[in-house]
């Protein structure tokens, strides 16, 4: 194995330590938040692909490449349809309709 091998290796695992220490420190209500809109930027990983699929010399990396630009296509569109169903519940009801009252048990309206 070459040095630069190594060298990307240990890039990686501490990326993956370090990754794994700031998403630990994130309040639990603040997790879906945050991970859609990451997963919407993730974009750079479809630049990736695309990056692998250049370099390709052979049908391994032709099919590596076009396993990369599905998987970040899939993560990208889960992304932005998280963070479309999650800015969702925070519109306000459509018709302008008021909410409807209830009755109490003694049968008189409650609001």
């Amino acid at each position: 194995m070459s040095q630069q091998l190594y060298s990307n290796l240990a890039i990686f695992v501490l990326s993956l330590l370090v990754g794994f220490e700031v998403m630990s420190k994130i309040p639990a209500t603040l997790q879906t938040p945050m991970m859609s809109g990451a997963n919407a930027i993730h974009g750079v990983v479809v630049v990736g692909a695309f990056v692998v699929a250049a370099e390709a010399n052979s049908w391994g990396f032709y099919i590596l490449a076009f396993l990369c630009a599905f998987f970040a296509a899939v993560n990208v569109a889960g992304g932005y349809t998280v963070t479309d169903r999650m800015l969702g519940m925070f519109d306000r009801p459509r018709g302008g309709q008021a909410p409807a009252k209830s009755q109490s048990k003694d049968g008189g309206d409650q609001q």
